[in-house]
């Protein structure tokens, strides 16, 4: 009996000929289409493969030895003898999702159905472009997996969720962690001994949301993840755009405000500069020091103190000042929406972040921001939603995009 790892091993081998080949690709077919579409008898596998009924079961067969496949039983639905139905098994497989944020990281364990069967939000974590702060993110990746009730040899892979620029197919993440030679997810790789993949964080939310959450039948959607940066992921055909080098959807460096703040990316007039998480804490504590008042100070009286986290409270609990805040960054983040609608003609438009988590606040200075600035017959065919998944569309994600690039499902 062959093992999951070898399995995977081999799917992706460039040394296979001939009918191994042919084999090993049928079998990943397979795993596929339970990996899409569920569970399915040997009948429904043979049309999908194009394959007789006997070399199906051949195959399933060996996948169950190779204890990928399950036996779930007789199907409850046609008439005479009830066929066997076939799909994933759970505990074959696992993948990690790791959501790095300025000050936390979210980890979560994923099983081969994609149940998120552990998940660890908040732990402390400070993010810099430093070899300490790298080190403590593989820490906790490390303490994360020793602590769960896995057999390490059964996680397959484990998926980083980074803000910035991030090359997937490469593993190079061009905004933190850029001081090695070597691509970063081979970095981590060595670090933990398990098969990394890297992800920018807006783009692994929505992939999470697409798969898992908000999305039902709609092909065209747009993941806006308003955090303390403004990030996109975006859904084109029912596929994840990535654009040439894997860098699209960075809506908060949409040139659009005429200021003179200098955005982090080293340009003027971005919407970051006066929209996103970041710019709401400054603007915040800047009206604090200028005499206006909130519940936050009481929490905090040093202006300093105060962290996006503590303003999105505040607003939950109806803040005048952080409502306000809020809602002037939420009608500067509409009207750069607007151009993306008027571009791409979105059926959905997913709101995430943790500013998604003021629910209305966020939502309908955007909309109203989106009615005004976009074209009424575009706008008209576009729903304005709020992450189902929440603070575990990255793990979640994560752990999918792994899954599906040792499938091959994704390209």
């Amino acid at each position: 009996m062959t093992t999951n790892t070898t399995f995977f091993e081999e799917l992706h081998s460039t040394e296979l000929t001939g009918v191994a080949y042919k084999n090993i690709r049928l079998k990943k077919r397979i795993l596929t289409h339970f990996a899409n579409d569920g569970n399915a008898t040997l009948a429904d596998l043979s049309k999908v493969l194009n394959t007789s009924i006997p070399k199906t079961s051949e195959l399933v067969n060996e996948l169950m030895a190779d204890d990928l496949v399950k036996d779930y039983g007789k199907t409850d639905s046609g008439v005479g003898r009830k066929p066997n139905l076939y799909g994933l098994e759970p505990n074959s497989a696992f993948f990690v999702g790791v959501e790095v944020k300025n000050f936390r990281i979210n980890i979560g364990l994923m099983d081969f159905r994609r149940n998120l069967i552990k998940a660890t939000e908040g732990i402390p974590y400070l993010l810099n472009n430093t070899e300490r702060s790298l080190n403590a993110l593989c820490a906790i990746i490390q303490d994360f997996i020793d602590s769960s009730a896995v057999q390490r040899e059964k996680i397959l892979g484990i998926g980083v969720n980074l803000s910035g620029r991030i090359n997937y197919k490469t593993g190079y993440s061009y905004s933190f962690f850029n001081f090695h030679e070597d691509p970063l997810s081979s970095i981590i790789e060595t670090a933990i001994g398990i098969h990394t993949f890297l992800e920018n964080d807006s783009r692994a939310m929505a992939y999470g949301e697409f798969c898992n959450g908000a999305v039902r039948d709609e092909k065209d959607v747009l993941f806006v993840n308003i955090d303390h940066g403004i990030g996109m992921g975006i859904m084109v055909n029912g596929q994840l755009y990535y654009g040439k080098s894997g860098f699209a959807g960075e809506i908060g460096h949409i040139p659009i405000l005429s200021n003179e703040i200098l955005c982090h990316c080293g340009k003027k007039g971005c919407l970051e500069t006066e929209a996103s998480g970041e710019a709401i804490v400054r603007i915040f504590r800047e009206k604090l020091s200028k005499g206006a008042s909130s519940i936050v100070t009481s929490k905090h009286p040093n202006p300093g103190d105060i962290k996006l986290e503590d303003i999105i409270e505040a607003a939950n609990s109806d803040d005048t000042l952080a409502i306000e805040i809020i809602t002037e960054a939420g009608e500067k983040i509409g009207k750069g929406m607007a151009t993306l609608v008027n571009l791409f003609n979105p059926e959905l438009i997913i709101l995430g972040g943790s500013l998604a988590a003021t629910g209305d606040y966020i939502r309908l200075p955007i909309k109203n921001s989106l009615n005004k600035y976009s074209l009424s017959l575009v706008n008209n065919d576009t729903q304005l939603t709020i992450s189902q998944l929440g603070d575990k569309a990255g793990i979640t994600g994560a752990c999918l995009l792994v899954r599906d690039r040792l499938l091959a499902i994704t390209s």
